[in-house]
């Protein structure tokens, strides 16, 4: 187990190595700092000094490896665009993305798993044919379309709930939250919502797949045998043998809410990462972009590990397997 953990963990610093090199070539090849912070009209004494201050007349792997230093203790550098630290911008932004992102994923693995259980249980039936179809359409439709309909209908038509905004939102510590607020919870239902329809759809298709196949195999046939119940067959036995597979696109998809709620968060104005992320590229905010870049390599990173230690939980084989194979 520990070697297991130590060669993620080699393999993950290799990943962020590389993702903090395209991050630093951001600076090298995307935009002229310089001209950013001082302007066209700054003059050539002006340029070398600040080029100095920036440590840009240094040796190229000097330059990275500072890079490097910085970013381990999370710096970036002065955002182009507003002045102000890359990091504070992140701390700012990062606990809306994460609450949406973990909202989201809730609504789709609570919604997700029943129904693709019942989908695979009723195969056949109407009510199963039913879910199968709207589960198409939650993969096929865009995230911006889906947002759009939600705002016209909840917003526009019937005007239940808002439609961009975080809302009223509670200070605790650094941290922000609009989960302890009647306004705050108003102002998540439709982004969440939107957010999570494809990982929903993805994870209802995944669980009714990997149920079907799971009811077919010999155990099942023999715990049947056995005279177990229907509830024991299929949630006892079937159910959990379903939940690696579900796992490992669970801790994907968990990542990608956070990596890829660009579009949920600028249909709906919502103030998070993705949102400062695309007016980086806007104005080519180019440490706003590298920094972003970096947080979400981690992320997935961190999840991938996590993920990978869920299976030794989740699926005695794999304590079993490995002994065996070393011997």
């Amino acid at each position: 187990m520990l070697a297991f953990i130590l060669r993620r963990l080699l393999q993950a610093l290799v990943v962020m190595l590389t993702v903090a090199f395209i991050a630093f070539m951001l600076f090298q090849y995307v935009g002229d700092p310089v001209t950013s912070l001082l302007g066209q009209d700054a003059t050539q004494e002006q340029r070398e000094q600040l080029r100095a201050d920036l440590g840009l007349d240094q040796p190229f792997p000097l330059q990275f490896a500072h890079f490097v230093g910085n970013a381990v203790q999370g710096e970036f550098g002065l955002s182009l665009r507003q002045g102000r630290k890359v990091s504070a911008l992140i701390a700012e932004r990062f606990p809306a993305t994460l609450e949406l992102a973990l909202a989201a994923a809730v609504i789709a693995l609570g919604a997700g798993v029943p129904l693709g259980v019942y989908a695979a249980l009723r195969r056949g039936r109407f009510g199963s044919q039913l879910v199968m179809t709207l589960s198409l359409l939650g993969v096929s439709l865009p995230t911006f379309l889906i947002g759009i309909l939600l705002i016209l209908v909840f917003s526009v038509t019937l005007e239940w709930l808002p439609s961009f905004g975080r809302g009223e939102v509670v200070a605790i510590g650094p941290w922000t939250t609009g989960l302890l607020t009647v306004d705050g919870w108003q102002h998540l239902v439709l982004p969440a919502v939107t957010l999570s329809v494809f990982q929903l759809a993805l994870i209802l298709r995944l669980v009714r797949a990997e149920m079907l196949e799971v009811l077919r195999t010999d155990y099942i046939k023999f715990a049947r045998a056995r005279g177990l119940t229907d509830r024991a067959v299929y949630f006892g036995h079937a159910l959990r043998n379903t939940l690696v597979p579900v796992i490992t696109i669970t801790g994907l998809q968990l990542g990608s809410l956070i990596a890829f709620a660009i579009i949920t968060e600028t249909v709906f104005q919502w103030p998070g990462m993705g949102f400062l992320f695309i007016q980086a590229v806007q104005f080519a905010d180019i440490p706003v972009m590298a920094a972003y870049l970096c947080l979400i390599a981690l992320i997935f990173v961190v999840v991938n590990l996590v993920v990978d230690l869920l299976y030794f939980a989740v699926d005695p084989r794999l304590r079993i397997e490995r002994p065996a194979a070393a011997a």
